[in-house]
């Protein structure tokens, strides 16, 4: 019997997770050690904590290494290299990974990473996979290079985005689908039979990090990009209502193009529209049991949840029973 691929998994958020219990249970490899960040203050309380990947770590007893800056720790070098490791697994690690490093392990260092590469290469594949509306998305694996997600491609699986996924939902899939594919991977490049595939540059985009701007929803932009950005930036897509920011949490758009895709619910709303176009930001119906329906530059969209300054999420039923929305409301851009 083969002998297990040693591997070192670096990794830090809740994505990661999914992966290193996979990869923990996995027979064909085996977790010689793990990288992670340093604790940090997390959460509203700001209370200094672990890593999502540390606990998994810590409770599975494996030997584990939070430097700072990794490439410039020498003791965390040193304990690396006498590893010999046969793979490196990187999972929304969070430092970039020196030519030192990137040199150590037998197999190289393999990524994990959220878009059907070349596409969506940096930070933020998933909010922006939904943002410019994709119907389709999947996890590649990778061995790493010098650049950002420029190595060459090794496996990929694919996974359909729905009209109403937003991304958290799409983000647990995903991790889901990681563990697996990273398996499969290092056992066919131990066995040899794994041609890694150059990226096409020309088919190259890229999902930058995420700024305040980038979630404030502007009303005279068409109901179905509206909605992506609610679902792509979710929970943190702003608007005005009464001179007071809040956050856009849920939307359907409405109109015959997408109707298959919407819950009967959805579907059954779309004869009672107004037949002439509502202004921008303009609430020309709350329907009872759901909530505003806003009008933009093209179509309308039905708020389903918000959440006020200091307040907790609530329905858009809620909402508008709460702060009496009426069709003389408007709602202008966030921010």
């Amino acid at each position: 019997m083969a002998r297990p691929c040693k591997l070192v998994f670096w990794g830090t958020p809740q994505f990661a997770v999914p992966s290193l219990r996979y990869l923990l249970n996995a027979d064909a490899v085996e977790v010689v050690g793990v990288v992670t960040q340093p604790d940090r203050r997390r959460g509203r309380g700001q209370q200094i904590s672990p890593s999502p990947v540390k606990v998994i770590a810590q409770a599975a007893e494996v030997p584990l290494w939070q430097p700072e800056r990794v490439k410039k720790d020498p003791q965390t070098l040193r304990a690396l290299q006498n590893l010999q490791a046969d793979a490196f697994v990187v999972v929304a690690y969070g430092q970039i990974l020196s030519p030192e490093i990137l040199s150590m392990p037998r197999l190289g260092c393999i990524n994990s990473h959220a878009s059907l590469l070349p596409k969506y290469r940096g930070a933020a594949p998933i909010q922006w996979a939904i943002y410019h509306g994709e119907s389709q998305t999947g996890v590649t694996t990778m061995l790493m290079d010098a650049g950002m997600d420029t190595g060459a491609m090794l496996l990929r699986s694919t996974w359909p985005i729905g009209l109403l996924d937003n991304a958290q939902d799409l983000a647990q899939a995903l991790a889901v689908q990681s563990g697996p594919l990273l398996a499969d991977t290092l056992q066919q490049l131990d066995q040899g039979i794994l041609e890694p595939q150059p990226q096409s540059e020309s088919l190259a985009t890229y999902a930058p990090l995420l700024h305040k701007p980038d979630f404030c929803l502007d009303w005279h932009r068409p109901a179905l990009a509206l909605h992506n950005q609610v679902r792509a930036f979710f929970p943190n897509a702003l608007a005005t209502f009464r001179h007071q920011t809040i956050k856009v949490l849920e939307t359907w758009p409405l109109a015959e193009d997408w109707a298959d895709q919407l819950p009967e619910e959805g579907r059954s709303l779309l004869a009672a529209l107004p037949s002439a176009q509502g202004k921008p930001g303009e609430v020309v119906q709350v329907v009872k049991g759901q909530g505003p329906i806003v009008g933009t530059a093209d179509g309308y969209l039905l708020i389903r949840g918000v959440q006020l300054a200091g307040k907790r999420p609530q329905s858009g039923w809620d909402f508008a029973n709460g702060s009496r929305v009426g069709p003389e409301d408007i709602l202008t851009n966030g921010g």
